[in-house]
């Protein structure tokens, strides 16, 4: 497949900067994937931008295309192939800035999604590392380590603190960008449609307090602190109706559906599976969990802030930058029990509390809006490539 561009006949009297963007998918799907795609979507209002992908879903903006390839087999090699590959592209071409949001050799700007791969495989999934971990262990140290990055934008204070335990990056280099939203997609919604439309879909009824869950990985997400914060409720002295739990994504339901019953709340949970309409289901929810072991970012988190509603996560989701406890949700304390989730829950019952907790989540939501993260990124790469010319001048 050759270059390719997404013209839109955009005349210019000076030529603008041209900007490099790595990201192996670019498309709506995925947090990194969706990050770049609506940054570059709005960037290509200022900037000429280059996506250099190995796939791509076209969006209306004049976005310019260049394939990468990779070697898949033997899987160590996909990562540093990539990289290769992508390297040999942008390099044939000049470019005022290069911003990756993957890991590459060379770059003037990164985006960190993620954190280190080795902490990530040692700690969080507490694995040996295997030869395809190693070759990304390896890419993203040639790549940070390198003098020509000249900023890292980890995604949220969480990522930062990882990276700074693992690299020494002076603190002038690092500087938080949070991921955005999109609050049209929420706004232009009838809630009160969706609310009885969802309900109903689901067989829950006007009253009942819906808890809205929604993760494609039950285990790092921790459903089952879920499902025992709402079974602890009635131990703690709340008196039922105990609120009911929806879920949305694709999982293993099994085990839960199992725990639920001995637990004594199968009546209280739905798995609704995978939806292409996720903003209804917000929108017809009362409040959001998502007690996680760990996410870097957790998007989701902002999405239901955007609808409104009060979140109650843990303080290893990277999201916790933009929540205020007791104000526009609640932080669960370090290695949070049951019982932590439960009184949260039990606290979240009130009504008043929710629909206030629910305005202040709002308002931090439109705060973080895609085009307001894009503005900020724009002031970046400005700055960036004013150095530039200073030094060259100089």
């Amino acid at each position: 497949m050759t270059d390719n561009k997404n013209n839109c006949n955009h005349l210019s009297v000076e030529p603008r900067p041209s900007i490099a963007v790595v990201i192996p998918q670019y498309g709506r799907i995925g947090g990194a994937e969706n990050m770049a795609f609506q940054l570059c979507e709005r960037l290509a209002a200022m900037f000429d931008i280059h996506v250099f992908a190995r796939k791509w879903d076209c969006g209306p903006s004049p976005v310019t295309f260049h394939k990468v390839p990779m070697i898949h087999f033997p899987r160590w090699l996909q990562p540093i192939s990539f990289a290769g590959f992508a390297q040999r592209k942008i390099s044939s071409k000049a470019f005022d800035l290069i911003h990756s949001h993957e890991r590459i050799f060379r770059m003037d700007l990164m985006t960190f999604h993620g954190i280190p791969h080795q902490t990530w495989i040692r700690e969080t999934r507490q694995k040996s590392l295997s030869g395809f971990d190693r070759a990304t262990c390896w890419t993203e140290k040639k790549g940070i380590e390198n003098p020509a990055l000249k900023m890292i934008l980890p995604v949220s204070t969480l990522v930062k603190n990882e990276l700074s335990k693992h690299y020494a990056i002076p603190e002038d280099r690092v500087s938080v960008v949070h991921p955005g939203v999109s609050i049209e997609r929420f706004s232009c919604l009838n809630a009160r449609s969706c609310r009885e439309r969802i309900r109903a879909r689901h067989g829950f009824s006007a009253s009942d307090v819906i808890i809205c869950f929604v993760g494609m990985n039950f285990e790092i997400k921790r459903l089952d602190l879920t499902l025992q914060g709402i079974a602890g409720m009635k131990r703690d002295g709340f008196i039922p109706p105990l609120p009911k739990l929806l879920i949305v994504g694709k999982g293993y339901s099994e085990p839960y559906l199992k725990m639920a019953k001995v637990l004594g709340i199968s009546d209280q949970i739905v798995f609704a599976g995978i939806t292409d309409e996720v903003e209804a289901y917000y929108l017809s929810s009362d409040l959001f969990v998502m007690p996680s072991h760990m996410d870097t970012f957790g998007l989701a988190v902002l999405e239901a802030m955007a609808a409104g509603l009060p979140v109650v996560i843990s303080s290893n989701v990277g999201a916790a930058d933009l929540v205020t406890h007791g104000e526009s949700g609640l932080i669960l304390p370090d290695n949070p029990t049951a019982q932590d989730m439960a009184a949260s829950l039990i606290q979240l019952m009130n009504p008043e509390l929710r629909r206030s907790m629910g305005e202040a989540a709002r308002q931090v939501a439109e705060n973080h809006d895609w085009d307001k993260v894009a503005g900020k990124m724009a002031k970046i790469y400005r700055t960036l490539i004013a150095g530039q010319k200073n030094i060259t001048q100089k």
